[in-house]
């Protein structure tokens, strides 16, 4: 039993009823996850932990089994809440039993730990979910705005695949513990409460292996290096996180297995910068150009280069913005951000520095007249 059962209202992460038919609860979670989903928001982290906190609370209530359990425990909240309360009621008031946070957690765990009519309740050696992973992946900028499909080197547990994740030897089965009966844990009634304890029997399995897998030695799982295919879909950002499905580490007992999540690093770019959606690019421009105006050809990374018109008088510093030529994503296409800066020439010839000259005693007004020097 978890504490956070006793602190988060599932139901109400899911947006429904605490009388919501199963039906109703799997059709608001598709819901949510659809709209909340990672690779619906990269680098929206808001949305990333509600997909979390979405996909938390339909595993509990997705499931009849834990729906019933986290149903009893929230109507216990308010006498669980009394436990070691200074001056409270219940359990925990003047000359009461006092229990700290874990007491309280573990107490409340061994009340729904027995089933119906006292008996054993659901085993705690069961199937369990793998652990998930994170691998880092470099790209190229250009990589990460169209897209690619590449591997990364992960190192965790994989299945045995010499004992099928059983953690018995080949043409042998684990066999039941006979003394929890398969739960792993055993009841030590104490008054009115069970406290429940590993079986010493069997470590807590549950189930006793007489001839362990010589590959794995019993664990059912061994750790290896790997490769594992990652489809990087086009306009990931750096610093994105991408979620591979069941590439994670092993499950348990014929759990599922963990995700893996890909780090995305972007190296920069010599030409193009990036502002969310929208690319950037700086354009060098001659004085001339920006006087008198001009069409100016601009790269992009498609390949194909635009044309902008730069009309006359044009400053330096001026962005131009060029719409559909940003970054597509799943969402949207952004725009290319063209800014100009005029190029003082560094080496003129003898003509050009005659001209400039020439030019500069026919000015007739200067351009720092406001600031008043």
């Amino acid at each position: 039993m978890q504490r956070e059962w006793f602190e988060k209202d599932y139901y109400k992460v899911l947006g429904v009823a605490s009388t919501a038919s199963a039906k109703e609860i799997t059709s608001a979670y598709r819901k949510l996850a659809r709209e909340l989903h990672p690779d619906a928001n990269p680098g929206d982290s808001v949305a990333e932990e509600r997909f979390k906190d979405v996909t938390a609370a339909y595993e509990v209530i997705g499931d009849a089994e834990k729906r019933v359990q986290y149903d009893e425990a929230r109507r216990m909240g308010p006498m669980a809440g009394g436990f070691g309360a200074p001056g409270g009621g219940g359990f925990g008031g003047p000359g009461g039993i006092r229990f700290d946070s874990g007491d309280i957690s573990d107490l409340i765990g061994n009340l729904f730990s027995r089933g119906g009519g006292g008996g054993p309740g659901r085993s705690t050696s069961g199937p369990r979910r793998g652990s998930d992973i994170e691998a880092g992946l470099h790209l190229t900028f250009d990589d990460s705005i169209h897209g690619i499909t590449t591997t990364v080197n992960v190192t965790s547990e994989v299945r045995c695949g010499d004992c099928g994740g059983s953690g018995a030897q080949a043409g042998t089965s684990p066999r039941t513990c006979t003394v929890c009966n398969g739960v792993g844990a055993v009841q030590e009634p104490q008054g009115f409460f069970a406290f429940s304890r590993p079986c010493d029997h069997c470590g807590g399995r549950g189930r006793i292996i007489d001839t362990p897998c010589r590959t794995c030695s019993g664990a059912g799982s061994v750790i290896r290096p790997r490769q594992v295919r990652v489809r990087v879909p086009q306009g990931v950002r750096d610093g994105q996180k991408i979620r591979v499905k069941g590439k994670g580490g092993a499950g348990a007992n014929g759990g599922p297995d963990g995700d893996l999540y890909v780090l995305v690093s972007v190296a920069a770019d010599k030409k193009f910068g990036r502002k969310g959606d929208n690319l950037t690019i700086s354009v060098p421009i001659t004085y001339p150009e920006a006087a008198l105006g001009s069409d100016v050809t601009v790269p992009t990374t498609s390949g194909e280069a635009v044309t902008i018109r730069v009309p006359p008088g044009t400053p330096s510093g001026k962005t131009f913005r060029v719409r559909g030529r940003g970054v597509a994503t799943t969402k949207k296409t952004g725009d290319l951000l063209v800014t100009v800066e005029i190029a003082v020439p560094q080496n003129m010839s003898d003509g050009e520095r005659k001209a400039l000259e020439a030019y500069a005693q026919l000015l007739t007004e200067s351009p720092r007249t406001h600031l008043e020097t």
